[in-house]
């Protein structure tokens, strides 16, 4: 047997890993496809969400946030974050 003999004997079983492995990711990807489109996994709001963010200057930002249903004012910038308070419903 020669060395180039060996060599690709060696190699065989990293290639057929890594073709194992392309095609396993593959079908999941192809399943996650699959079930977004036909609607089966949809998207749950979380309880945080960002509603607006207002740039004040080129370093500071006040931002509108969500969270259970209330609404909350946060101000960021270098000196720190500071939560400013809830908003009160209309």
């Amino acid at each position: 047997m020669s060395p180039l003999d060996a060599t690709t004997i060696a190699q065989a079983p990293i290639v057929q890993m890594l073709a194992a492995l392309a095609a396993v990711l593959l079908l999941a990807w192809g399943a996650a496809r699959l079930a977004r489109s036909r609607g089966l996994v949809t998207a749950t709001p979380g309880r945080l969400a960002i509603r607006a963010a207002c740039p004040l200057d080129p370093r500071r930002r006040l931002i509108l946030i969500a969270c259970d249903g209330r609404e909350a004012l946060l101000l960021t910038g270098p000196a720190g974050d500071q939560f400013l308070g809830w908003v009160p419903s209309p």
